[in-house]
């Protein structure tokens, strides 16, 4: 039985915060991009996806695979950021995104 301290537990747990506050602030996409898409060398695919495609299509569904088979996470994380540059001076209010992204960085290194 996983128990809710377990760090795991916790990370799926703010993997589900992230994609509410997306769907929220309606940047949730129901299509996947074009595969040239993710073909990026750049950090967040920044040259081929808006930062909230790279945080549905790749963070997070990257995250939730790891977790569904088991494999270690990443020992270091720093997006939060990577979506206050991102957030600033748009219409959406990011800052609830900010702070689910501020979380995980959290849990993902160790703090």
């Amino acid at each position: 039985m996983t128990r809710p301290d377990n760090p795991i537990r916790q990370v799926a747990d703010s993997l589900l915060s992230i994609e509410v506050e997306l769907r929220q602030l309606g940047l949730w996409a129901s299509e996947l991009p074009p595969e040239e898409a993710f073909q990026s060398t750049k950090p967040f695919c920044i040259d081929t996806l808006e930062f909230h495609q790279w945080l549905q299509f790749v963070f997070v569904a990257r995250m939730k695979e790891l977790i569904a088979h088991d494999h270690p996470l990443p020992a270091v994380s720093g997006i939060a950021p990577m979506a206050e540059e991102h957030f600033r001076g748009r219409p959406e209010p990011g800052s609830e995104l900010v702070r689910e992204l501020e979380t995980i960085d959290r849990l993902l290194s160790g703090g």
